[in-house]
């Protein structure tokens, strides 16, 4: 049994607040508001929030994010991409080796600017939490899940992320 004062918080909750996240623009939409959105361009069609404002809704991008830099020991790279993967749930597959590494995954962005500028600040970012090697970004590709689509089904690009995780070159 805990002694306390009454009225006092319980341990270790003094400083932590609770804070809500505002919903995005799309959270209760119907299917037939979905399919209008997919019959107007995502540029072009904004959404009234809450408080009377427009703002363009975000759409999903492909990202691959290819880094590389001087020789690392493998067991180092991999034990790195599997932090980020566990930090980061949301990526999809990464490929590595001892001088340079692939990350695939998909980001949510208002256009290619701001996936592109999220994508490029990922590897820096997480180099310390996740122990990655100290290499620079040498590659970037970011598509609109559209193209990304087309490529598949056309042959062309890279095979979807079948084996999910992290594996060697």
């Amino acid at each position: 049994m805990r002694r306390a004062r009454p009225g006092a918080l319980p341990r270790g909750t003094a400083e932590r607040a609770l804070t809500s996240v505002e919903a995005g623009a799309d959270f209760d939409d119907t299917d037939e508001d979905r399919e209008a959105r997919r019959d107007t361009s995502a540029d072009t069609h904004r959404a009234a929030d809450g408080r009377g404002e427009d703002r363009q809704l975000s759409k999903l991008w492909h990202i691959t994010l290819s880094a590389s830099g001087p020789e690392a020991p493998l067991k180092d790279v991999r034990r790195g991409l599997e932090q980020l993967a566990h930090d980061h749930p949301f990526l999809l597959t990464s490929r590595y080796a001892n001088d340079h590494a692939e990350i695939r995954y998909w980001e949510e962005a208002r256009d290619l600017h701001d996936a592109a500028a999220v994508a490029l600040r990922l590897w820096g970012e997480h180099r310390q939490t996740a122990k990655l090697p100290p290499w620079e970004i040498v590659g970037l590709e970011v598509i609109d899940r559209e193209t990304y689509h087309q490529r598949i089904a056309e042959g062309y690009g890279p095979p979807p992320a079948a084996p999910v995780g992290v594996h060697p070159f």
